[in-house]
């Protein structure tokens, strides 16, 4: 049974922000800290600034010989049971790294050259690298150390869709980057029988890790390791009837073999490699499809004409206010992602003197929302949407009302989503108005824009959002 069903939640996955897990199992994907990183949002950046600390201080310690504070450091980390997370069979089974686990990674890593050499800045270049470390324990790791975030993220998701939350539940282990230290008290969590439940944020799952140690030995390790025996003149060159002169990368994994040693190897002599490797995974990734998450999870596709219809069969007026604007966010929420993702309900600004229906973080890799953000130049790291579930025609104080959301610093893109009454050419100049005097970029959509979005998206299943420029 999953989070969805067990909380009665009315939604599936596609519109839901978090990893819909089985609340008894586990489900093969892996918290990626590269993803994290690429989110560039408030939430995000706060979660690599504790990834940052966490693993500099390990570092350190290993580096000074402080072998006593390293152990300790990684003995507190567990396996985060609460995420129903990783590769355990059947339920949830946590494997503490606070004994044989723990030891295993603080020997691979503190005996790495990597490490010794300075080589390692990152918690996933470790995977390139050290023996022992793969896939699931930096997820493991990653969870531990954001787990204050993580918290966070699943009492925003509970209050919004009035999931039951437990109190005096024991929060396990803490990473406070200000003492560089681990603390643990107490917190509210959602609840099962299975036990306590640790949302994650859809986005920042992969079923693979961005920096995988294949791909660096095939596609960058080899390539210069080729070039290396060349310019050598050495017995591994080949010399073909045209000329040419090659190296075979099967003649170099007889001779040197191959593997995380042989990439290390290379890489020391070579430390652009990894420069080269850390740039060509930089930006923003791209976030899972509906589709890749469906297969993984064996959860469900979208149902586009049953989240349309919940939008447009809403009656209009003041009283159903709130379903509409609920339907709406389930519908963007699913349509728009993975460009636009964490949707933030009522969001305060100004001190809690204003609030925005629903903002959106811009995670966009490409298409429209990627290119309004660099190209055009709006900028947008959020997009606001309000709704107006109005029988008349919207006017001037609703576009001046979602311009004045607008700023530099959170974004100046916006959503008027309204039910489509009155003359949709006046809007349309008055949102163009607002865009020329500076103020930022309103576009609105009615009933029908978003049965033409949903129509898009259903003729081109492969695209990963509407062309809402169209």
């Amino acid at each position: 049974m999953r989070v969805s069903e067990h909380f009665g939640l009315n939604r599936n996955q596609p519109s839901l922000e978090f990893v819909d897990v089985d609340i008894s199992g586990d489900i093969h994907v892996y918290v990626d800290p590269r993803a994290v990183r690429s989110i560039g949002s408030d939430w995000s950046d706060e979660c690599v600034s504790l990834l940052q600390s966490f693993f500099d201080t390990v570092l350190q310690a290993m580096r000074a010989g402080n072998d006593d504070p390293a152990r300790q450091l990684l003995a507190s980390l567990r396996e985060p049971n609460e995420t129903h997370l990783g590769l355990s069979r059947g339920r949830a089974q946590g494997r503490g790294m606070g004994d044989s686990l723990a030891r295993d990674v603080w020997t691979s890593v503190s005996r790495s050259r990597a490490v010794n050499s300075g080589l390692i800045e990152d918690l996933e270049d470790t995977v390139l690298f050290v023996e022992g470390i793969g896939f699931d324990i930096i997820s493991d790791i990653t969870t531990n150390i954001i787990r204050g975030p993580l918290i966070e993220f699943t009492h925003d998701v509970a209050g919004y869709y009035g999931i039951p939350l437990t109190g005096g539940v024991a929060s396990g282990q803490i990473w406070d980057r200000r003492t560089r230290r681990w603390t643990q008290g107490f917190t509210q969590l959602p609840t099962t029988a299975h036990g306590p439940l640790i949302l994650v944020p859809k986005s920042i799952v992969r079923q693979n890790q961005t920096f995988d140690p294949g791909e660096y030995f095939n596609h960058f390790v080899l390539p210069q390791m080729q070039t290396d025996e060349l310019r050598a003149h050495s017995s591994l060159v080949q010399v073909l009837r045209d000329g040419e002169r090659r190296v075979t990368k099967k003649s170099l994994k007889e001779r040197y073999g191959q593997g995380k040693r042989v990439s290390l190897d290379t890489t020391l002599k070579h430390p652009d490699l990894l420069d080269r490797y850390r740039q060509a995974k930089s930006g923003r990734l791209r976030a899972p499809s509906h589709e890749e998450i469906a297969e993984v999870t064996e959860s469900d596709l979208p149902d586009w004409d049953g989240l349309l219809t919940t939008v447009t069969d809403v009656q209009v007026g003041a009283a159903t206010a709130t379903d509409y604007h609920r339907s709406v966010e389930a519908l963007l929420t699913a349509l728009f992602y993975p460009a636009l993702d964490r949707p933030l309900r009522e969001f305060e600004i100004h001190e809690g003197r204003k609030r925005i229906d629903i903002t959106y973080t811009n995670i966009a890799s490409r298409g429209f929302f990627d290119w309004v953000n660099r190209v055009q130049g709006a900028p947008a790291p959020n997009v606001f949407v309000e709704c107006k579930n109005y029988g008349s025609e919207l006017a001037n104080p609703e576009v001046d009302q979602i311009a004045g959301r607008f700023s530099p610093l959170r974004g100046r893109l916006g959503l008027l989503v309204h039910r489509g009454f009155g003359d949709k050419d006046r809007l349309l100049r008055r949102c163009r108005d607002t865009a020329l005097d500076d103020r930022g970029f309103i576009l609105p959509l009615d009933d029908d824009d978003l049965r033409a979005l949903v129509d898009e998206r259903k003729s081109n299943p492969d695209s990963r959002t509407p062309d809402i420029a169209a």
